[in-house]
């Protein structure tokens, strides 16, 4: 793309909006197909691309937890063109009658999804997301434009290219799919000031990033958060759910938002399961930063302070603190979570009723892992992010939250009184 300025490509992204919202159901999984196929056949072009841009992190100093987000492998490469073919088998939302009923007067009214016309993205590292969210937003009937950040550079250079050429192939206007990496900030701010071309904006990365994205946007924002989750071993917690679950919840994957970052537990519990746990967690490289109880009943405990309660780690790291009570569980949680996603290992059923009904996240789980916090997971093929909000959007967002509704009224003559 050789455009001058970011607002060229926010408008061919409003104008190709148009195209794609016209699009048939099978129009729009045909072109995700191509694009699946596409990502298939260049997935070493897109690995050579990726190597360059971990090469360059690397010299700059970017954490593991970073490189992690940051790295495409073969595996990982399979998995998006998976999730594309996912999302296009998915049913379509366009046109899904939401409610309606007919007024005394005979006119009939139906409220239907309808797309928001442009999806904008900012998002650090993740060249994962430039191809979800294209998808998502594709099979919701959408365009898209993307600024995926420095770090990614090239793999999202590549990306962009290789899904706007499928579109190309399947018949569809590849300027559906924009990206302003190429203009830095400035597309960054172009994205964030586009009212009138982006009917929503999603930030995806730091708390930092999102937000600035948050704060300055002049078009309407569907916040992803940070997440500062949490695990509540209750007294009654079984020792091998408990283990299990907290490695997986932290070790599984511990650079992403869904993994646990603070495991909290019943003192009367905490002989038992602490050690336990704890252990698990240290043959897995995992450093505790725990109270003075934690501290008692385990060797090599970094003293927690109130920082550590308040930090989202994206690493080997994780916080442990004895609770007296389910009431002081929720209230710590009440305080410290982001709203992302938090767990009770348990077996009495009050409690976990309890823990459902009074923590206010996104997703609220009992006895599982909170690494199922994820559109993938949960049946959505894959995710625009998982929003921390509460209008419109809350948790792992899928085609569904890349619409809108509008009401269409059919009558035969009315008028009005």
């Amino acid at each position: 793309m050789t455009d001058q300025t970011p607002q060229v490509r926010l408008v061919r992204a409003k104008e190709a909006s148009r195209a794609i919202a016209a699009l048939t159901s099978d129009d729009k999984a045909h072109a995700l197909e191509a694009i699946a196929v596409a990502l298939e056949q260049d997935a070493a072009r897109i690995i050579e691309a990726n190597g360059r841009d971990i090469a360059r992190c690397r010299e700059d100093g970017i954490g593991e937890s970073l490189i992690d987000r940051l790295r495409l492998d073969e595996k990982r490469v399979a998995a998006l063109a998976s999730a594309v073919r996912q999302v296009a088998a998915l049913p379509d939302p366009v046109g899904r009658v939401v409610g309606g009923h007919r007024m005394p007067n005979g006119v009939s009214l139906e409220q239907v999804r309808v797309p928001f016309g442009v999806v904008g993205a900012i998002y650090e590292a993740r060249p994962n997301v430039t191809v979800d969210i294209a998808a998502l937003a594709l099979r919701s009937g959408n365009a898209v434009v993307l600024r995926g950040g420095s770090a990614a550079r090239d793999s999202n250079t590549v990306l962009v290219e290789i899904m706007r050429r499928a579109l190309e192939g399947a018949g569809v206007t590849p300027e559906a799919v924009q990206t302003v990496d190429d203009f830095g900030r400035e597309g960054a701010k172009a994205l964030m000031h586009g009212r009138g071309f982006i009917d929503v904006l999603v930030p995806r990365g730091s708390a930092g990033l999102i937000e600035t994205v948050v704060t300055e946007s002049t078009v309407p924002v569907i916040e992803t958060g940070a997440g500062n989750v949490h695990i509540l071993l209750d007294e009654t917690a079984p020792d091998d759910w408990a283990r299990d679950i907290v490695v997986n919840a932290k070790v599984q994957r511990p650079s992403v938002c869904n993994a646990v970052e603070t495991v909290l537990v019943h003192r009367q519990a905490a002989p038992r399961l602490i050690p336990l746990v704890a252990s698990a967690l240290q043959s897995e490289g995992v450093a505790i930063h725990g109270d003075d109880i934690v501290a008692g009943l385990v060797t090599q405990v970094i003293p927690a302070t109130e920082e550590d309660w308040e930090t989202e780690y994206l690493s080997l790291d994780i916080a442990m603190k004895v609770v007296d009570s389910l009431d002081e569980a929720l209230d710590h949680i009440r305080r410290y979570s982001t709203g992302h996603t938090e767990s009770i290992i348990t077996t009495d059923s009050r409690n976990a009723e309890r823990f459902l009904a009074e923590v206010d996240s996104a997703v609220v789980m009992v006895n599982t892992s909170t690494r199922f916090t994820d559109g993938g997971e949960f049946g959505f093929g894959a995710e625009v992010g998982i929003s921390t909000q509460k209008l419109h959007a809350r948790g792992p967002m899928g085609l569904s939250e890349l619409t809108s509704t509008k009401w269409l009224a059919r009558g035969s003559g009315q008028t009005r009184g």
